[in-house]
């Protein structure tokens, strides 16, 4: 039972630390308290506070010397598509800048996946982005529509046939989760963009790349717009 502890605890301290840092509560150059010290702060053991120490170095959130010991990273350096670095940024409420980023990324990846599934997608994958889109047509609430959204995007990029496209899902998933709850949620109906999911479900489904990549690039516009809108209440409150 003791490695299982150990694992749990290395855990705990590789979170609490990711969240201090990515909040900023620790900031880019300070310098952490020396390992018995944070040791006895955190209440762990120096054998899983060297692990989770292990862990956040390989996150590129921090360095360790030996000599100056462990400092936090400037955010340049921080591997900013790690699935934990992610759902610490996201679990904060996401800033401007951040949620401005994450269109972007939108704009790079997601019209180009939709030609890439419009030229490549087999009929079962189109079968489970009809599924997707019925999922959100019949959802009740906020949730329902935000996992059946999350749903239909992996399908997209899954449908493409390019492993590394697809394999971007699992690495972004928890950003696009929380990008689309905060879009619906900032949205007047949060299915207003279901005619643009009908859009690049129909372009797929004839093998439209062109269709499909424009259907997808207005989707993301409107999500922008909807987040705009949130930053521009939020400023007003």
């Amino acid at each position: 039972m003791k490695p299982v502890a150990t694992r749990n605890l290395h855990s705990q301290v590789v979170r609490e630390l990711g969240q201090l840092i990515v909040s900023g509560k620790l900031a880019p150059g300070e310098g952490l308290p020396r390992e018995e010290a944070l040791a006895e702060q955190m209440q762990v053991s120096r054998t899983a506070l060297r692990e989770a120490m292990k862990v956040l170095v390989a996150k590129g959130l921090i360095e360790s010397r030996q000599r100056t010991g462990a400092r936090v990273r400037e955010v340049v350096h921080w591997n900013q598509l790690d699935a934990d670095v992610l759902a610490w940024r996201c679990a904060l409420m996401p800033t401007e800048s951040f949620v401005e980023k994450l269109v972007e990324m939108r704009e790079v990846i997601e019209p180009a996946a939709a030609a890439a599934a419009a030229r490549r997608r087999t009929p079962e994958q189109l079968a489970d982005l009809k599924r997707a889109y019925e999922a959100m047509a019949a959802s009740v609430d906020l949730d329902a529509w935000a996992e059946a959204d999350l749903a239909f995007h992996e399908t997209l990029l899954r449908a493409t046939n390019n492993e590394l496209i697809a394999s971007l899902f699992s690495v972004i998933e928890t950003a696009l989760g929380t990008f689309f709850l905060l879009s619906a949620r900032n949205s007047a109906n949060f299915k207003a963009a279901l005619p643009h999911h009908e859009k690049v479900y129909e372009a797929v489904r004839r093998r439209q790349p062109e269709v499909a990549r424009q259907a997808m690039l207005s989707m993301v516009t409107l999500s922008r717009n909807n987040m705009r809108t949130r930053a521009r209440r939020t400023k007003a409150a």
